[in-house]
């Protein structure tokens, strides 16, 4: 009968060694943390952006047309064939130059035989007004000649009208497009010949929304590019239109652009981007920084080494910078790297965006 009390022995040993003292731990377990303590949270490393004042451009992003800073169809006043075309196609000219002439020679005829009878009434004039002064005719006389000096000077001048109506003149300094008639043709007035367009400056033709009608003033600056042109045009409001159309509920804008290598083109499309006003010392950070919630848009900023949540007030947005209206002092640290893995109170490893570890 001694194998069973040694078996109970045997079994009463872990019962012993269960009530006194604390239990044995298993082995591979780690120790618990004690009742009423919570582990201690991990750093996060995060990248921050510190905040500096810095200029900001308030700036709308609009549609455009660029428009040619004059524009005309080329017409002759008067019927006729022409008998002379003075332009290339795409010649640059200058302002008065002549362009075309129309068949004159009907008009230059009857000029001279005008100019020949003025000349015989300019004499007789002459004798008519010493007469006149030794009293030898009456003063009507005289004045039947004056009056028939009168009137073939007012037809001389008639025919030259009608002679400058047979050439086309250049209006302004510009360049001439593409003809539509050869020499020989018969035109009138109603025919194009060709169109002259001056093009530096050239014109912007923007329309904004209603809402910005107040804040738009003839001295804005805006800047814009067009399709296949790398380059980034700079130009000014010079007028606005007085009236908001009722239809698309814009305000229609015309600024004027430096064109002098003529690479802008009357009716190409402009994306523009105008500036409403300007901020002298405007705190910007990343918008990859914004926590968006419902009630309220908050960053993290770095204090004493731990993140603490700031809801802010946006301003204006930029391609990649937001304006902080309120809620944020120059110098502070935004977190703009690691913003998902925090909370506020998490320990921080700081490293500002440039690569430099912080305090």
């Amino acid at each position: 009968m001694r194998r069973p009390v040694a078996l109970l022995s045997l079994l009463a040993v872990p019962l012993v060694a269960g009530c006194g003292g604390d239990p044995l731990p298993e082995i591979g377990t780690a120790r618990a943390a004690p009742a009423g303590e919570t582990a201690a949270p991990e750093t996060v490393r995060v990248e921050t952006y510190t905040v500096v004042p810095r200029p900001l451009a308030e700036e709308i992003t609009l549609t455009g047309e660029l428009r040619a800073n004059e524009a005309v169809a080329l017409k002759s006043e008067a019927a006729g064939r022409i008998v002379r075309l003075l332009f290339d196609e795409g010649q640059a000219v200058g302002a008065g130059q002549l362009l075309v002439k129309i068949n004159d020679a009907e008009l230059q005829a009857e000029r001279k035989r005008t100019e020949l009878r003025r000349r015989q009434a300019a004499r007789r004039e002459q004798r008519a007004r010493a007469l006149r002064a030794e009293e030898t005719i009456s003063q009507e006389v005289y004045e039947e000649a004056l009056s028939e000096l009168q009137v073939l000077e007012a037809e001389l001048e008639l025919l030259d009208a009608r002679i400058a109506q047979t050439e086309v003149r250049s209006p302004f300094a510009g360049i001439v497009g593409l003809r539509a008639v050869s020499e020989g043709s018969y035109v009138t007035p109603a025919t194009t010949i060709a169109t002259l367009q001056s093009i530096d400056p050239i014109k912007v033709d923007v329309a904004a929304a209603e809402r910005y009608a107040g804040r738009i003033r003839p001295g804005d600056r805006l800047r814009f590019t067009v399709s296949g042109l790398a380059d980034v045009f700079q130009g000014t409001v010079y007028a606005v239109e007085p009236r908001i159309d009722a239809e698309t509920r814009t305000l229609k804008v015309r600024a004027r652009a430096p064109n002098p290598r003529r690479l802008l083109m009357p009716g190409a499309f402009a994306n523009v981007r105008l500036v409403l006003g300007t901020v002298d010392d405007a705190l910007l950070v990343p918008a990859i920084a914004l926590v968006p919630g419902l009630d309220a848009t908050t960053v993290f900023v770095v204090e004493d080494g731990v993140a603490q949540p700031r809801a802010v007030r946006l301003g204006v947005r930029t391609e990649s910078l937001v304006e902080i209206a309120g809620g944020l002092e120059a110098g502070e640290r935004v977190i703009v790297s690691g913003v998902q893995q925090v909370r506020p109170g998490t320990p921080v490893d700081a490293v500002d965006a440039a690569g430099e570890a912080g305090p």
